[in-house]
């Protein structure tokens, strides 16, 4: 049996996630979330090969949910990409400048999350 790898879905707008889910599902084993906190702990118990972040989420959002992540042993090489309806340059730099290895702007194009998901994965 091929051993999947594994991707976390963090996202608080449950359409999104679906949709994620429907694009990866055939290829990754895929765990979903939709918030910070709850971001935290599934990434430090079953600590997946790539989270794939939204930004805005109420509580905290995605940069803060990274900042935890790269502060924790278990957590800190989990490559994460953010994704986000954000457009401006200084998020995007804010973002990378935190340790994201990437980012996908929504509305998604399935073709480019296919793309960069399994670059990162190789």
């Amino acid at each position: 049996m091929e051993n999947k790898k594994s991707i976390l879905l963090v996202d608080d707008d449950s359409a999104n996630l679906m949709e994620l889910i429907h694009i990866l599902k055939p290829d990754y084993k895929l765990y979903a979330v939709g918030n910070g906190a709850s971001a935290l702990e599934k990434a430090n118990k079953s600590v997946p090969d790539l989270i794939l972040l939204d930004v805005i989420m109420p509580d905290m959002s995605g940069f803060e949910v990274l900042s935890e992540l790269k502060k924790s042993d278990t957590t800190k090489s989990i490559p994460v990409i953010f994704i986000t309806g954000l457009n401006k340059k200084d998020d995007e730099d804010e973002g990378l400048s935190l340790g994201a290895v990437d980012y996908i702007h929504k509305p998604l194009d399935p073709e480019v999350v296919k793309q960069k998901v399994s670059r990162i994965l190789k």
